[in-house]
């Protein structure tokens, strides 16, 4: 994965109506190492890291780069949205493309907070860089996963197998200002 592109960072933090998408930061170490360390996080994402690797090589304030936003629900992190460019090694009908990614702690699992932080997550991607699509990729077998990209407005590009399970690869057109 590489940079977004010329986007200024980081934004002001951007709220919705639960949440807020804002900048890791230092207090969000913790909750970081919990969510790459779930196991349930990764069923779909081939396991998770040992928390004791996650303790000694995590920086102190984590994933801070262009396109990752912390999710804050009443002041705490519950999860992560990651928007990078397809790099050469990914499927050929996302490479160049913007590659949305989110994880979620399982206790914020099933309140709509994914839907709502992505959706937040494109609007500001449109306003920084209009007229570009989107990919997501996700396994089939992650349900969830699945009906979020629908409800975002991604569409089947291709199902491919990797690692082990069919995956799924969908777009998201370009929204254009004159949309």
């Amino acid at each position: 994965m590489t940079e977004l592109g010329p986007v200024a960072w980081p934004p002001a933090p951007i709220k919705t109506e639960r949440l807020v998408l804002r900048e890791p930061e230092a207090r969000d170490r913790a909750a970081f190492i919990e969510l790459l360390a779930s196991p349930e996080v990764h069923t779909y994402l081939g396991g998770p890291r040992p928390r004791d690797e996650l303790e000694r090589e995590m920086p102190e304030v984590p994933e801070r780069w262009p396109g990752s936003f912390v999710v804050n629900l009443d002041g705490a992190m519950i999860g992560q949205i990651l928007l990078r460019r397809a790099s050469a090694d990914h499927r050929p009908a996302a490479v160049g493309k913007a590659d949305l990614g989110y994880l979620f702690l399982p206790q914020a699992w099933g309140f709509g907070y994914a839907a709502e932080a992505c959706g937040a997550a494109l609007d500001w991607f449109d306003g920084v860089l209009p007229g570009e699509p989107v990919v997501l990729a996700t396994q089939t077998a992650n349900v969830g996963s699945m009906r979020l990209a629908a409800k975002l407005g991604f569409t089947e590009v291709e199902r491919f197998q990797a690692w082990g399970a069919e995956q799924w690869l969908g777009l998201r057109p370009p929204i254009t200002p004159s949309d």
